[in-house]
Parts: C-alpha cells; sequence; structure tokens
C-alpha cells in the first residue's frame, strides 16, 4: 500500500470517528470557530498523527527519481503516492512565472550552449519564451531531455490533473518587487483559491518574513508558512501571518518544536512545523522524535 492509499484508509477512520463524536465535536467547533481570522471547521482542524505519521512532501517534485521543479517531478510523486509536492516559483525578465530553484538557470538547464555570451544566467535576465526554449531534464537522465522549465501556470495545471497538493516557495522576491501579488493573480486564474484548494490543497512559504506577511495581507484566507528558525522569543510575532514553521531540521531541536506548537499562527490552529532537509528513509523515525507535523524530503 503506497502512502496516498495508506491516507485514504486513515481519512476513513477518522470520519468514522468524527461522526461518533459529533455531539461533542459540535461543541468544540463552536468555540474553535471564534479564534483567529478564517476558523477551521473540526474536520480539517483535528490531526491523527498515530494513523499516518507526518505529512510527507515531495521537495521540488519527486527529486529523487527525476528532474527537480519539473512535470516529470510532478509526475514521478503522484506515482510514489505523495499528496504533497514543494516548488519553487520565480519571475522572467517579462513578467512571467516559472518553476526553478536556482536564482541562475545553469545547474539544471542547457543555458550555457544555448546563450553561451549571457553570464550568469539568472533567471530574472531571460524571457520566458528564451527559458521555454531550455532543456530542463538531461542534466539528470538522458530519458528527461524533453523535459522543460515550466510555467507556473503549466505546473498547477499538471497539479490539478494530479489531485495534488502545492507548497509554494516564493524563491528570491527580493529580485521580483511585486512578485506576491503576480503569483496570487496566477493561482486565482487557476482556481487554486477556491474553498477547496485554500483550505486543503495550498500553503505559500517563503525565507522572507516580509514576502510571506505580503502574501497574508493580499489573501488572508490562504495558509502561510515561514523557512527558517525565528528565536523563540520572535515566535509569537510570526503567528500573526503564518501557520506553518519551517526550518531546515539540523537547526532545530524537539524543544524548539514544542515551544512553535505552544503558539496558535493566523487561522487559529495550532502552529505547524514542517522540517526540511529530512532523509528520506528515517522521516518517520526523525519526526516523531523530534514532533514534526510534515517533512520535506
Amino acid at each position: 500500500m503506497n502512502q496516498r492509499s495508506f491516507r485514504v484508509v486513515a481519512a476513513t477512520g477518522c470520519a468514522l470517528l468524527l461522526a461518533a463524536l459529533a455531539p461533542v465535536s459540535t461543541a468544540t467547533a463552536n468555540a474553535s470557530s471564534t479564534v483567529g481570522r478564517v476558523a477551521a471547521p473540526l474536520a480539517d482542524a483535528v490531526r491523527f498523527p498515530w494513523f499516518g505519521g507526518p505529512v510527507v512532501v515531495a521537495h521540488r517534485g519527486a527529486s529523487q527519481v527525476a528532474p527537480e521543479n519539473t512535470l516529470a517531478a510532478v509526475d514521478a510523486a503522484e506515482r510514489q503516492g505523495f499528496e504533497w509536492v514543494e516548488n519553487d516559483v520565480q519571475r522572467t525578465r517579462d513578467g512571467q512565472l516559472v518553476v526553478m530553484h536556482d536564482a541562475t538557470l545553469a545547474r539544471t538547464t542547457n543555458v550555457e550552449q544555448l546563450y553561451p555570451d549571457r553570464s550568469p544566467w539568472r533567471v530574472r535576465d531571460f524571457t520566458a519564451a528564451e527559458i521555454a526554449r531550455l532543456d530542463a531534464g538531461s542534466w539528470y537522465g538522458k530519458r528527461f531531455a524533453r523535459e522543460r522549465v515550466p510555467t507556473l501556470k503549466e505546473f498547477l495545471r499538471r497539479m490539478e490533473d494530479r489531485d495534488l497538493r502545492l507548497l509554494l516557495e516564493i524563491k528570491n522576491p527580493q529580485q521580483y518587487p511585486g512578485i506576491e501579488s503576480r503569483i496570487v493573480r496566477e493561482l486565482a486564474g487557476a482556481g487554486w483559491l477556491d474553498r477547496s484548494h485554500v483550505r486543503r490543497r495550498l500553503v505559500v512559504q517563503s525565507f522572507s518574513a516580509n514576502s510571506v506577511r505580503t502574501v497574508h495581507g493580499l489573501v488572508p484566507q490562504v495558509r502561510t508558512g515561514f523557512l527558517g528558525n525565528p528565536p523563540v522569543n520572535s515566535l509569537a510575532s510570526y503567528s500573526r501571518y503564518v501557520d506553518q514553521i519551517n526550518p531546515q531540521l539540523s537547526k532545530v531541536n524537539a524543544q524548539y518544536v514544542s515551544a512553535v506548537h505552544r503558539l496558535h499562527g493566523a487561522h487559529g490552529d495550532r502552529l505547524e512545523v514542517f522540517a526540511w532537509d529530512v532523509p528520506p528513509r528515517n522521516y518517520n523515525r526523525i519526526a516523531a522524535t523530534y514532533g514534526l507535523d510534515g517533512v520535506i524530503v
């Protein structure tokens, strides 16, 4: 049984349990609805970690078996049973949004061969049409030679087709003033800001607190995460506009995670912790040791 099938079984069990507890749950739901700007119903807020372990997010898609941040990596994530995919979004010279991790195109495309005189090959210095010509798969393996750098619109469409959930990272927002509003428009146009997506299928994160705060101001119904490990004494200020604190695993311990969990986030639920750089083979044990809600592998 793969991860997706296991979670379906777990979700069914949870639903039956909630139905049995309906009289108690209704009172609890009414009490919780006053907390936060957009309160989730009880069925969305209650977690049963003992059924399925942590939420497991495919880092840049299933990048262990396909070139990162490509549509092939999305397809591979679905085949492997992932429910969540993380990606990275940047902006081209002509204002289009593309999915790319590095600030430059050199590591994961053949940009140096196609455009040898345009070093350092920064994403922001190329148009969307120029980037669309690049081979984004051969560096990983010959069978991926037809892969291209996807636009965010293409990526969202494939995610929808595969019924996957998205952890969207705004990459290098300081280089792209106003990228937050452009991303919001793209999400809205693709139908990703409707009730179902916002409550169950989308989180927007960034290493930039200002960028995350901007997203929260533009679309306060969207869940957000801060990438990093703020000092414990400043966590309360982050909780006003984020729902997750998502640190590198090596920078935190179980005590830090517990400190995060003592606070409630922008939507009234307990702040979550999704750690990255988690070894894929040991994620269940690590998540249990640290008390993590999710792992990005």
